[in-house]
């Protein structure tokens, strides 16, 4: 597998729709460092771009004016910001420290301030690059516990059945050329890694991805409902619950899908790989929920098996058997079919 960079995603606001198409066009110029830098959803993006000229301050908020007249104006509490900021020149008033600030004219300024960014976002970097190499040696890791190594430096402990933990500020080359030393008792993780599960692992992979990692079974099959994906439900778009809803609800085709949601073939397959990989979905009706199938009375049978599998549907082989308590017929619109724990 060659070296594949992560998919960061830019949450613009207070900018007009020529602002936002200048700023994409400069984006996309861009050349930060080693990552990949797309404008995205402002909720649900790895970074902001604010106005600087649209702020206003309060006490402890700051207010964005909206330059679209369909569009509201934007209130934070800086101190409950999660991400990294910028703000464009020039400024109304002197933002909160700390963040940064760029020139939108400006190519040198837009990278200056990406490549903060970046550095804010290593541990995420580092997930994705670690998960990449899970996913190219899924055949022969099984469910063992390793030592990710280069050199003698520790990387990351990857437990596939249970934590992983990665060196936040390692690289995409440093996971390309590092050895997996299988170990035969448990490890502790150190405490200056990055802790996390291997579901969530996968999921930071499955969403900044531009490879397509939906298997071709899944795009001509039936698809089935497994279990509730494990992970904070903070990490779960519309549509990523839109889809386990209409799964949990009918077992459908690709086709299906695509009919019963509107959505286009590849944001689907996109959304489903996700699901796949984090074992929300499978293609196996013997480690599906009971779910009903689409167009049955409710008179008809589900189908049975069901499964208790703890890690992802792409690391574990598709024979098991289950032991998950059979869902009652006559559903309601939902949500989610059970809920999310935040872990």
């Amino acid at each position: 597998m060659s070296i594949e960079l992560p998919v960061l995603r830019l949450g613009l606001a207070g900018f007009s729709v020529q602002q936002k198409a200048e700023l994409e066009a400069m984006l996309q110029r861009s050349t930060p460092g080693r990552h990949v830098w797309q404008l995205g959803n402002f909720n649900e993006a790895d970074a902001w771009w604010l106005n600087g000229a649209r702020i206003q301050r309060g006490e402890g908020t700051l207010r964005i004016a909206p330059a679209i007249p369909s569009e509201r104006s934007l209130q934070l509490n800086m101190q409950e910001v999660d991400r990294p900021v910028g703000f464009s020149l020039p400024l109304a008033f002197p933002p909160f420290e700390p963040c940064y600030s760029f020139d939108p004219a400006s190519l040198s300024s837009i990278n200056k301030v990406l490549e903060k960014f970046e550095s804010w976002l290593q541990p995420v970097a580092a997930q994705f690059s670690l998960a990449a190499r899970i996913i190219e040696h899924e055949s022969v890791l099984g469910a063992g516990l390793y030592h990710v190594v280069l050199n003698g430096r520790l990387l990351a402990v990857v437990d596939m059945h249970g934590d992983i933990g990665v060196f936040a500020s390692a690289g995409p080359a440093d996971f390309d050329d590092a050895m997996w030393v299988r170990q035969t008792t448990p490890a502790g993780i150190p405490e200056s890694f990055v802790r996390t599960s291997l579901s969530e692992l996968m999921w930071q992979y499955a969403v900044r991805t531009t490879r397509d990692v939906l298997p071709p079974r899944y795009r001509t099959g039936l698809l089935y409902f497994r279990r509730p994906p494990r992970l904070p439900q903070r990490q779960l778009t519309d549509s990523h619950l839109l889809l386990i809803r209409e799964l949990a609800t009918a077992t459908g085709t690709f086709a299906d899908l695509q009919q019963r949601t509107g959505m286009g073939a590849a944001p689907l397959a996109k959304i489903l790989a996700a699901l796949y990989l984090v074992g929300t979905i499978t293609a196996n009706p013997k480690r599906a929920s009971v779910t009903r199938c689409a167009g049955a009375t409710p008179d008809v049978e589900p189908s049975q098996g069901i499964q208790h599998s703890i890690i992802p549907s792409s690391l574990d082989s598709e024979s098991g058997q289950s032991s998950q308590t059979p869902r009652r017929h006559g559903l309601s619109d939902f949500t989610v079919p059970m809920p999310i724990g935040p872990r």
